[in-house]
């Protein structure tokens, strides 16, 4: 196998990745924009608010690159699984946010924050070899 054939197929993982960092990244961002509003800055609220759909978006498209991973690359199924889960709580804390929820509001962002976390974890730590194609012969030499 050529090595520009071997990096083709490594494209889900290393968008995956890529994402993940930029998932955590955001979580930490909408840590710091709601500390901030709460010390005072009321109008940071209004970016909290907006950079909620930013977050939404980005475990969307996790999510879609955990799936590609997993039946693409043969990789495991819980990585999609939890990243269909960080979407749903990012849901569910968009809701409780705008209803002003706050005691449910912490619990499921820091819920969010771990979440996160492990799927960046996984991303790196997991070496996911690509699939072999049928037809493809491995190990033998020609």
């Amino acid at each position: 196998m050529t090595a520009p054939k071997r990096h083709e197929r490594r494209w889900p993982m290393r968008l995956l990745r890529g994402t993940a960092v930029l998932v955590l990244l955001d979580t930490l961002l909408q840590a710091a924009l709601a500390g901030l509003f709460v010390t005072g800055d009321l109008d940071l609220l209004a970016w909290h608010a907006a950079n909620a759909g930013v977050l939404s978006a980005l475990a969307v498209v996790q999510t879609v690159l955990a799936v590609v991973v997993w039946r693409r690359l043969r990789g495991p199924g819980w990585p999609a699984a939890a990243s269909a889960m960080l979407v749903a709580l990012v849901s569910v804390q968009q809701g409780l946010g705008e209803a002003r929820i706050l005691a449910g509001h912490m619990p499921v962002g820091m819920a969010i924050f771990g979440c996160a976390t492990a799927l960046t974890y996984w991303a790196f730590a997991a070496r996911i070899q690509p699939a072999v194609q049928v037809g493809q012969c491995v190990g033998v030499a020609e």
